[in-house]
């Protein structure tokens, strides 16, 4: 069994990283911290504007997720031709070709995602996708990027709470004690309702301590791992070596809350100017019995100011600008894009003609380089991930993969038409031209032969006028 200080390692981390996960899952839903000038104007504008989120975030997060879509798996040359298709057929059997792209947002999110990899009651392989806030793992000093072992957190049917550490080659389950009932309906409830709305801080925080933690009362407490790797597989986000991630969101943040501030701003300004501030003088004021001023109009759409005084005299302050509150709006919108590598398309409607073409991917440079190494990263994990599959489904040990994702920049068809027509002046054979358009070898063959057989018809035809 572990020693105690791995639990007390796990249960600290789940601690330490909650209230990161628990910010960019809240900024992500629209859940911001509102900003407001004085405190007198959350008094009078706090309720109207609870609900309100002029939300970027998501756009940041899923304009990097969209791009993350796996093709393929692949073998180097002389490797075993039938394991991209093993491989393949286990991943459309766990459907990831959705899930995968749920591995990548919380990934992108949150900084961390993670998957679970281990055979089913039936002895199949499953894969299990998990959250950033239910899973960590503990990194080799000595050797960065191997996984000495991980933990996962969750909440059992019976109101406790349940601990799994996975080894090289072991799996150990726990469980919290017995508290009281009424206790652990409590903070059960507690932990529902914070853990499944996204407040994963407020939810870890129940966690009960280290030495709550006693082994599972059930026939196997202890699960042999016969494989030898931790079946627990990270996906971190732009991380340094042997550490977890950094959520794209975490630049994000305080550009979400100055922008906010600006719109919260804006909409108080038109609630003053939607009825503009009259002024009178020279008319007598009166005033009660505590010395106050008596107001001597009551303004109002079917109000009219009058007085006998020809002394008097009336008016109304200008309207407040409200483009320059526009100009601030579109500033932030501008410096999120630069902030967080996102092409400033996905936060605003462009001025003047849209980009497209060669203009487009030159514009989306950096944001595509990013896409790239995230594919990089993230695909090495996924091919640690298939060739365990494999392992378990005895197709082989050691198995070296290569991920294949779709091109975050493709080409257009007229553009990819436009490249073969240059190259065919370079050289290259219609064969090798019809390849590249995409056909397959019998469609290549078959046009092949049509277009010889129509030269041979059109000089047959010549040959014969020339006779005639």
């Amino acid at each position: 069994m572990a020693e105690q200080k791995d639990i007390e390692t796990a249960i600290t981390r789940f601690k330490e990283s909650c209230g990161a996960y628990e910010k960019s899952d809240r900024y992500y839903r629209g859940d911001h911290d509102l900003k407001f000038a004085t405190e007198k104007f959350k008094n009078v504008f706090g309720p109207l504007f609870r609900e309100f989120a002029l939300n970027l975030c998501p756009a940041v997060v899923d304009a990097l997720r969209d791009k993350l879509i796996l093709t393929e798996f692949g073998v180097e040359d002389g490797g075993d031709t039938g394991l991209p298709e093993a491989a393949w057929k286990i991943w459309q059997a766990n459907r990831m070709g959705k899930r995968s792209g749920e591995v990548h947002k919380e990934a992108v999110k949150n900084g961390d995602s993670y998957v679970i990899v281990w055979p089913n009651p039936a002895g199949e392989v499953t894969i299990y996708p998990n959250r950033a806030a239910t899973c960590t793992v503990i990194y080799d000093e000595e050797t960065p990027g191997k996984v000495l072992w991980a933990a996962k957190h969750w909440r059992a049917a019976d109101k406790r709470f349940r601990l799994n550490l996975y080894y090289t080659d072991r799996i150990e389950k726990y469980i919290s004690k017995k508290t009281p009932g009424d206790r652990i309906e409590a903070t059960a409830s507690f932990y529902d309702k914070n853990f499944t709305g996204g407040n994963t801080a407020a939810a870890a925080n129940v966690l009960p301590d280290a030495k709550d933690f006693v082994p599972i009362d059930d026939d196997i407490p202890v699960v042999r791992n016969p494989y030898g790797v931790v079946p627990v597989f990270h996906f971190a986000n732009n991380s340094d070596i042997g550490m977890h991630g950094q959520s794209e969101l975490s630049g994000a943040v305080p550009i979400q809350d100055a922008l906010n501030k600006s719109v919260l701003d804006m909409l108080v300004a038109m609630e003053f100017a939607s009825y503009r501030q009259r002024w009178a003088s020279g008319i007598e004021i009166e005033y009660n019995d505590d010395g106050d001023p008596i107001p001597p109009f009551t303004a109002g759409i079917e109000k009219l100011w009058t007085t006998e005084n020809p002394e008097a005299k009336f008016g109304d302050f200008e309207a407040a600008n409200l483009e320059q509150f526009l100009k601030v709006k579109d500033g932030f919108r501008t410096d999120m894009a630069c902030v967080t590598g996102t092409p400033i398309w996905y936060f605003m409607q462009a001025k003047g003609d849209f980009p497209s073409g060669e203009a487009l991917r030159k514009s989306e440079t950096r944001f595509t380089n990013k896409v790239r190494d995230r594919q990089q990263s993230f695909g090495q994990v996924w091919e640690d991930v298939m060739a365990f599959a494999l392992m378990i489904e005895n197709k082989g040990k050691g198995v070296r993969l290569f991920a294949g994702w779709e091109d975050p920049s493709p080409l257009s068809e007229k553009e990819e038409l436009e490249n073969l027509m240059i190259k065919k002046d370079l050289g290259i054979s219609d064969e090798q031209a019809l390849m590249e358009a995409g056909y397959g070898d019998e469609d290549v063959k078959r046009m092949m032969a049509a277009n010889l057989a129509k030269r041979d018809a059109m000089v047959d035809s010549f040959n014969a006028g020339e006779d005639g």
